[in-house]
């Protein structure tokens, strides 16, 4: 089976991206898996910090490894981490990638700790990507009333930093900050800069990966891929989708779990049946 990097290589070629899905429980994994297994399209479980602390970290490698045994291609990214530490926590438990996330710090302290990201990584499994943020969008995937403080045009990713960002970091992927957002605003998200992305994309080399994508339309969804973007980010949307499912499912008065979460399992397939149609092209 091809690694993570390679299958960036394969979706830069077929000009596609890679939907990344984060997961809380066996329930998230059930929908995402099962529905890239029906679409033969590699996927990327994402887990959080928090995620992460809920359903375990090895947990997760564990059930990616498994899945892997039946030659389904699927990944699995510690997403924003807050520290070296708890980075090198999760390159020391087998993930296939790991964000560093310290954007809101100074460029020269965020460089300094992606670095040493990097540096541990490439010791023990040069495989494992390392994905570093610049730029702000914000940090929690649930519904907002308002933009988060601090997310504006004015603290969208510069690309002559990001150039330097990469070329002092080595990192394998750049999150950048282009007019999108964690979680999803009720009133609606901010339009993303497209002519940015296709401007970073061009100086930096890396694959960049779009966070925040639940909320994006799918016009603007096209419009960045064309543009440069390889992984694309969902989460809040997962989150409200099951959320709703197992509303229903409560409904019926059922008490056994298998049957009230699978109304939850069933809504989180559809959107993730319908991001992986548009992000593959299918």
């Amino acid at each position: 089976m091809k690694t993570l990097r390679e299958y960036l290589a394969w979706a830069e070629e077929k000009q596609i991206a890679l939907g990344h899905f984060n997961i809380s429980d066996s329930e998230g994994f059930k929908a995402v898996v099962e529905t890239a297994k029906e679409l033969n399209v590699p996927v990327i479980i994402g887990v959080s910090e928090g995620e992460r602390d809920f359903i375990g970290l090895k947990e997760v490698v564990a059930l990616v490894k498994t899945a892997r045994v039946n030659d389904l291609p699927v990944f699995v990214n510690a997403d924003h981490t807050y520290s070296v530490g708890k980075a090198k926590l999760a390159i020391d438990a087998g993930v296939d990638s790991v964000i560093i996330d310290v954007a809101e710090k100074t460029l020269e302290e965020n460089t300094k700790l992606t670095k040493e990201t990097v540096d541990y990584a490439r010791l023990k499994d040069p495989e494992i990507l390392v994905e570093g943020e610049l730029g702000f969008i914000g940090k929690s995937s649930k519904l907002l009333e308002t933009l988060p403080d601090g997310v504006s045009e004015a603290t969208q990713t510069n690309p002559d930093e990001a150039a330097k960002f990469v070329r002092e970091t080595g990192i394998d992927l750049l999150a950048p900050s282009v007019g999108n957002v964690h979680g999803m605003v009720k009133t609606g998200n901010p339009k993303l800069n497209i002519e940015r992305i296709k401007t970073i994309q061009k100086v930096v080399g890396v694959p960049l990966v779009l966070h925040g994508g639940s909320g994006i339309t799918d016009v603007e969804f096209v419009a960045a891929i064309e543009a440069g973007i390889r992984i694309i980010h969902i989460n809040t949307e997962l989150r409200v989708a099951y959320k709703e499912g197992i509303k229903e499912g409560l409904k019926s008065g059922e008490i056994a779990p298998y049957k009230f979460l699978a109304e939850g399992v069933e809504e989180m397939k559809k959107v993730v049946q319908d991001k992986l149609k548009l992000f593959n092209k299918l």
